[in-house]
């Protein structure tokens, strides 16, 4: 007779440094679900689907974690419910790690007739105008119910730009909830808990932020509130006085950002895991991401053009569809077209965190971040 076999024992949630170059940082996070190689770009999966992706796609890809939205989830289906059916993880066939976001920054954007205290933030849904309130402890509670591998604190992001006086009070909330937060964390192995530093474009409130939040102590540090309507050298100036005020041995996390410059140069400035939903939102637009720029499959120009996309890409849908077929699709806005372009993008993005982490294991990110830069700089490949 077999003995049963164990189960396998749960790891430990973790940050090791694998390598540096200059503040460029090559690591890798342990969670419950597995590995994440950073620098890292998470597909946004709002409604527990990356659109127009298959989760076996976005693996394929090299995405080692994938972002879902507690205010979306929480609303519908709900994570009672997405709990019933074995968490986020079953649910949305995705075995890998998952980041779910506080709720807080869609409460603030989306959310109807909002209203914002010392305990917790009360809105009505923008679906079907029912009630709800948000607190540091619920957005926690949902979290859990979902069973995200990192979860992160509820915090108030201000818009840019705004007065000083506002930027510290809501920095001083988010501090305040932080603490809430952290209290009622329930911590299962392999899962993680994020603070979110803020203060707007004020580096003293940031740096404070930063130095408050690492005293509280956290599983790993975001810097929120950028990417908000600032210009990128408000951002990479933020970036530069807060990334050293937070843990070396800690993942860092740039939300919402970005654009592939973006990424590259806050890469260059210690960031380690980013998100956004603009590969996907461009391929649905009509718009391919490749190593040199963008690509507007709009423009009347492709409608006759046989090349592809890339012919050099790792992804079948950049190599092996011609321009006027896709520009064809878009024109005609038939699903495959924001199928095809959105693959393309996601695509990209995973090839080029691969090779910054490559380049940053080498010690050789600065010329790699020229070479980047240099193809974009070079614009559209070449005509036939």
């Amino acid at each position: 007779m077999t003995a049963p076999t164990e189960p396998a024992a749960v790891p430990a949630f973790g940050f090791r440094l694998i390598a540096t170059d200059g503040m460029a940082r090559r690591g890798e996070v342990t969670t419950a679900h597995g590995a994440i190689r950073t620098p890292a770009f998470m597909p946004v999966g709002t409604q527990a689907t990356v659109k127009t992706m298959y989760p076996e796609q976005v693996r394929a890809l090299g995405a080692d974690i994938l972002l879902g939205n507690t205010y979306h989830l929480m609303l519908r289906p709900t994570a009672e419910r997405v709990d019933r059916l074995g968490g986020l993880h079953r649910f949305m066939n995705w075995p890998h790690p998952i980041l779910t976001d506080s709720g807080g920054f869609q409460v603030m954007s989306l959310a109807k007739l909002r209203k914002l205290n010392e305990q917790a933030v009360t809105f009505q849904s923008h679906i079907d105008g029912s009630r709800h309130v948000l607190s540091p402890e619920r957005s926690l509670e949902i979290q859990g119910l979902l069973g995200s591998d990192i979860q992160m604190q509820l915090d108030e992001c201000v818009a840019l730009p705004a007065e000083r006086a506002e930027i510290e009070r809501a920095m001083r909330l988010s501090l305040r909830w932080a603490e809430r937060s952290k209290a009622a964390f329930f911590g299962k192995p392999g899962h993680g808990l994020f603070a979110i530093v803020q203060g707007g474009d004020d580096e003293a409130l940031r740096v404070e932020s930063a130095r408050a939040l690492t005293a509280i102590g956290f599983h790993g540090y975001a810097v929120g509130g950028l990417a908000v309507g600032e210009p990128q050298d408000v951002m990479l100036r933020i970036l530069s006085a807060t990334t050293p005020e937070l843990p070396a041995d800690r993942p860092r996390y740039l939300m919402g950002v970005g654009t592939p410059d973006d990424i590259v140069e806050s890469v260059g400035r210690g960031i380690d895991m980013f998100d956004c939903v603009m590969p996907t939102r461009a391929g649905r637009h009509g718009q391919a991401f490749t190593r040199r720029g963008k690509v507007n499959l709009r423009n009347a120009r492709h409608a006759d053009d046989p090349r592809p996309i890339d012919e050099e890409s790792t992804c079948p849908a950049a190599r092996d569809y011609s321009r006027a077929y896709l520009h064809h699709l878009v024109k005609a806005e038939e699903a495959l077209g924001a199928m095809l372009l959105t693959w393309i993008n996601l695509s990209y993005y995973q090839d080029l965190m691969a090779g910054l982490r490559a380049a940053i294991e080498a010690g050789r990110f600065q010329d790699h971040k020229a070479a980047v830069k240099d193809g974009w700089a070079r614009g559209d490949l070449p005509a036939l």
